[in-house]
């Protein structure tokens, strides 16, 4: 028994030293192991994870903000410029104490020439209580530092108490040395700390700037060359074109994600409306890009480069003359009787055959202390809607080419149309039995109301009740988007509007929609609609961009750009057209285009309303005159569209302004004097 008891112990003992000898083996094997791979790493690898560390750690410094791009007219003269601006500007140190900047503060404001009025009452109490710590404190009472103690009040709290407990008469006592300190310390720390303050960029005179240039005793101090955007023609576009954000303000808060994921940072100016933000990418350039080396030196690694420029296919000669006339024109309209409502106009010319804008002109009457005083809108062009009225007739007219409700020669009865429970509808007078040029040319409602009946599958006879196929909106809207009615037209800028569809579907609507009195366009829909019955039937893209440039060297052009064809046998087309010829020569256009070489074109006549009291009801009847024309007739260069809301008050009396007729006149002789019938410039 003993000596099998001393076996069992024996074979344990060597059962367990067996393990610890194979977990030492194993232990030895594993370090060696890892040893070898230090080895590799640190010997044969070294080199190649020292480059890769560096290259994953190495922080960029990015200089200063390089000029924009410029913006140039179709014949290369200067729209947008930069000049450069000197600037005095202060970067606190992170050492700087607030009483080495209120020493500061005093001494620049003896030196700085600046606008010391602008200092606010604000910033003043600010400053007294700096100068004034120990008054100002007792300003506070005891529960109140008692409050601060057990954190019901804060700091921030403790500091606004102080500021409305200094007097008036305090801040009034002031002397001027003070203000005027107080004024360069508020500009010295507004915005966060790290940022650049801009403290002058205004009118800095040469020995300014030489001093602060120089002054190295000015902690914080220094000086650069900036750039601001000039305008050599003014106003003239200025909305069109759009802003840069300033230096203080650098990228919107709301785009701030969209731009740093472009590589941005948030100081940078950028466009912020029109053209310039629209074009952002092209115009803004690119900074200097630098590396630390080992020594803290700053080694160039990319060269910075100016933005792009970009030429537009705008006129500028063209805009201007325009812009002029038109101005002229709506201040001897408001002379006239029953233009009470009538303060504003748009006229657009376009190459029909690109969809270039040559021009776009917008001008609004704004009545300031009994003076009248013109203001641009050219943004209201594709941005505000209007009634269309007749001019859209050769859309609805080729709704009933394309459905076989209509054929070419077809004569209809015009007289006015009786219907259950509604008005009678009548054309502007009876104009008896016509056909369909006949139609256009003299403008029916009638005729256009019997093919939108037949379209809508209504059988008509006087005092029937109008019930109408809803599919029948359908088959009208869907030709009028060939056109470019009720879409939007493309144009590159930041927003546009593509007017008002109701979802009502009753049948009077749809005989009103027929003759442009149901959905709303904008100006601009209303010119794309007319340069795709010119070109033969192509709806091109509307754009202002027509090349981009890099210092005076074409980099490339904008192509036309086909967003749809009518899709519609060239006939019908080719009718329409014949239809807008004769609108010119023996209709209601007679006399709006007598300078352009054989025009085509349509008047429209609209009911509107006005909101006299701005509370978003239209409350008042009115007016408005739309026209849209082209010319040659036979291969156009130009088109035309001009829109005039509310230029006739119906209550006032019969007497109606020809102003629509003189500007769209004057408009076009303008463009002639400019251009010849191939649209070459004279």
């Amino acid at each position: 028994m003993i000596s099998i008891t001393k076996n069992k112990k024996y074979n344990s003992f060597f059962y367990y030293d067996s393990r610890i000898k194979i977990i030492l083996v194993f232990t030895v094997i594993c370090f060696f192991i890892i040893l070898l791979r230090i080895v590799y790493l640190n010997i044969f690898m070294g080199s190649y994870y020292k480059m890769m560390l560096n290259k994953s750690t190495v922080n960029y410094i990015y200089g200063e903000s390089v000029p924009r791009g410029r913006i140039l007219d179709r014949n290369g003269k200067v729209l947008v410029d930069n000049k450069v601006v000197k600037t005095i500007y202060y970067k606190k140190p992170s050492d700087i104490t607030a009483e080495e900047e209120i020493k500061i503060a005093y001494k620049i404001s003896k030196i700085l020439s600046l606008d010391y009025s602008n200092v606010s009452n604000r910033s003043l109490k600010e400053f007294y209580v700096l100068l004034h710590e120990e008054e100002v404190n007792k300003l506070i009472t005891s529960t109140e530092y008692e409050k601060l103690k057990n954190r019901k009040l804060s700091l921030d709290d403790i500091y606004e108490l102080k500021i409305s407990r200094i007097k008036k008469n305090k801040i009034k006592k002031m002397k001027e040395v003070d203000k005027r300190a107080a004024y360069v310390y508020y500009l010295m720390n507004k915005g966060y700390s790290y940022q650049e303050k801009i403290i002058k960029n205004k009118n800095v005179s040469d020995k300014e700037y030489v001093y602060f240039s120089e002054n190295t005793s000015l902690r914080g101090f220094s000086t650069k060359l900036e750039w601001e955007r000039f305008y050599p023609y003014g106003d003239t576009l200025r909305v069109i074109l759009g802003n840069v954000s300033s230096y203080e303000s650098g990228i919107p808060k709301e785009d701030a994600d969209d731009y740093l994921n472009k590589g941005y940072s948030l100081n940078d100016r950028v466009g912020i409306s029109g053209l310039e933000k629209y074009y952002e990418d092209i115009l803004h350039g690119e900074k200097a890009k630098y590396k630390l080396d080992d020594h803290n030196n700053y080694v160039l690694v990319e060269e910075g480069k100016k933005g792009l420029d970009i030429k537009l296919s705008i006129d500028i000669d063209l805009q201007i003359s325009i812009d002029n006339m038109l101005e002229k024109e709506l201040m001897k309209a408001k002379r006239e009787a029953n233009t009470e409502y009538f303060n504003r106009s748009y006229v657009i010319i376009q190459n029909p055959n690109t969809g270039e804008i040559l021009s776009m002109s917008g001008k609004k009457l704004i009545n300031k202390d009994g003076v009248y005083k013109a203001y641009d809108i050219s943004e209201g062009n594709f941005l505000s809607t209007i009634t269309p009225g007749s001019v859209v007739k050769g859309a609805s007219i080729m709704v009933g080419y394309n459905t076989g409700k209509l054929k070419i020669g077809d004569y209809k009865q015009d007289s006015c149309i009786y219907l259950y429970n509604l008005p009678e509808k009548c054309s502007w007078k009876t104009l008896g039995y016509i056909n369909d040029i006949d139609a256009l040319a003299l403008s029916s409602n009638v005729y256009q109301y019997k093919i939108a009946m037949d379209v809508g599958g209504f059988d008509y006879y006087p005092g029937k009740q109008l019930k109408i196929k809803q599919k029948a909106f359908d088959t009208y809207r869907n030709m009028f988007y060939r056109f470019g009615l009720g879409v939007k037209t493309g144009i590159d800028y930041p927003k546009e509007e593509d007017g008002y569809k109701s979802d009502n579907r009753s049948g009077d609507l749809l005989i009103n929609f027929a003759i442009g009195q149901y959905d709303t366009y904008t100006p601009l829909q209303l010119s794309q609609y007319v340069s795709t019955i010119a070109n033969g039937g192509k709806r091109y893209k509307t754009h202002f961009l027509k090349s981009v440039m890099s210092d005076n060297k074409k980099l490339y052009d904008v192509k036309p750009n086909v967003l749809n064809t009518l899709g519609v046998d060239k006939k019908y087309i080719n009718r329409v057209r014949l239809g807008f010829k004769n609108v010119m020569t023996r209709g209601t256009g007679v006399g709006y285009m007598n300078s352009a070489p054989n025009p085509s074109g349509k008047t429209g006549t609209s009911e509107s309303f006005v909101d006299l009291d701005d509370d978003g009801d239209i409350d008042v009847p009115s007016i408005s005159n739309n026209f849209v024309g082209y010319a040659p007739t036979d291969k156009p260069t130009m088109s035309i569209a001009a829109a005039f809301p509310d230029i006739q008050n119906p209550r006032g009396g019969k007497y109606k302004s020809y102003a629509n007729q003189m500007i769209v006149s004057k408009a076009t002789t303008i463009y002639f004097s400019l251009y010849d019938k191939n649209g070459k410039k004279r």
